[in-house]
């Protein structure tokens, strides 16, 4: 007499992950965004994605569809003022937060609740951990983690 016996060596299938926050920055500092990508993926907490040519911002955006962007205002070839104006205009994009980061300001003014153009900002120099603040503060409460 034979016997069979069934037995499953597979771990359980685990629940698909929790996609993270995708955050674009748009800054024509490739330095900076480089340093911004790197510092918030280490986090473990977001995806990044990055566009140093402003004139590829909105484009970029469509693409990435992001649950924040982070938008330097001082860029050659077009103004911070810009490239949110094609995002709210965007029916895709339209409820999309801009943040934008400025070296215009001081990070007493960034605190203080003012916005510009309607949109909350960010003093630059930012280290890593205040930038983490500030994407939490301003990011939707679905795509927060």
């Amino acid at each position: 007499m034979h016997r069979i016996v069934e037995a499953n060596f597979l771990p359980p299938p685990v629940a698909e992950a929790k996609e993270k926050p995708r955050i674009l920055i748009i800054d024509n500092n490739r330095d900076f965004t480089d340093s911004a990508k790197l510092g918030l993926e280490r986090t473990g907490r977001y995806s990044v994605w990055e566009e140093n040519e402003p004139a590829r911002a909105h484009q970029t955006a469509q693409r990435v569809k992001p649950d924040l962007i982070l938008l330097d205002i001082a860029m050659p070839e077009t103004d911070g003022g810009e490239v949110p104006a094609r995002i709210e205009s965007d029916p895709t994009l339209h409820r999309t937060p801009v943040v934008f980061l400025t070296a215009l300001v001081t990070k007493a003014e960034a605190s203080s609740g003012l916005q510009i153009r309607g949109h909350p900002f960010l003093a630059k120099p930012i280290s890593v951990p205040e930038l983490v603040a500030g994407i939490e503060r301003y990011l939707p409460a679905h795509a927060a983690c």
